[in-house]
């Protein structure tokens, strides 16, 4: 065990982005929903935005835990051509399967914000968060989304990751932060005390508090 909770993940995680407090220009983009409780403790300890950034697989119809892509905030979809030429997967069937994620992206995206606008990201520098890095496909995706708003920087940071996905994330964005790196890594959850799973009530308290929080001063 590395850490207590995703909490615990997140006070660890925010020591490594000392260098990104206190900065007007910076966001924490948070993938729902166990990256949420480590982006607002970053949030709270760099003084920054916090906001989620919604992202859906795509699952094999009448096998959906087998991934053939997934969706993201902003209309991205990628696909895993091996998965999708194997199987033989038709275009329409993908189109059918991405209509319902979308919905189901969209409305999460509502939901968890509470009608509070989307944060702008343009030009700004965008801390990347969620609970840790297995094979990173999902975050992947958010990256490839997050690039079409046009941020000025991109900063993938986790409390811990495979080796071998945090190294590939370094030709990926412009810096990867992985705090911890332990081997064997066998899956995320073993390296938590409590890896529970984070509600989407928790999610919408925890954007609602670090929306409270006063804006920091222009650096």
């Amino acid at each position: 065990m590395l850490f207590q909770d995703r909490f615990d993940a997140g006070r660890v995680l925010a020591f490594k982005l000392c260098a990104f407090a206190n900065r007007s220009d910076t966001v924490v983009l948070a993938l729902p929903r166990g990256g949420v409780p480590v982006g607002f403790e970053v949030a709270i300890a760099l003084n920054a935005p916090l906001d989620v950034f919604v992202v859906r697989k795509l699952g094999v119809p009448g096998y959906e835990e087998l991934a053939m892509g997934a969706i993201a905030s902003g209309g991205i979809r990628v696909l895993n051509e091996d998965v999708v030429q194997t199987l033989g997967i038709p275009d329409d069937v993908i189109d059918r399967v991405a209509a319902e994620e979308e919905r189901e992206l969209e409305r999460r995206e509502r939901d968890y914000r509470d009608g509070r606008p989307p944060i702008d990201v343009r030009g700004r520098t965008v801390i990347l968060v969620d609970d840790g890095l297995a094979t990173g496909s999902s975050m992947r995706v958010a990256v490839l989304a997050l690039k079409r708003k046009r941020p000025a920087k991109v900063v993938v940071a986790v409390p811990l990751a495979a080796p071998a996905t945090c190294a590939e994330f370094e030709s990926e964005v412009d810096q990867i932060i992985c705090a911890a790196t332990p081997e064997p890594f066998r899956s995320v959850g073993q390296w938590y005390g409590d890896f529970s799973q984070t509600s989407d009530a928790e999610v919408r308290d925890l954007l609602r508090r670090a929306a409270s929080l006063p804006a920091p001063s222009a650096v």
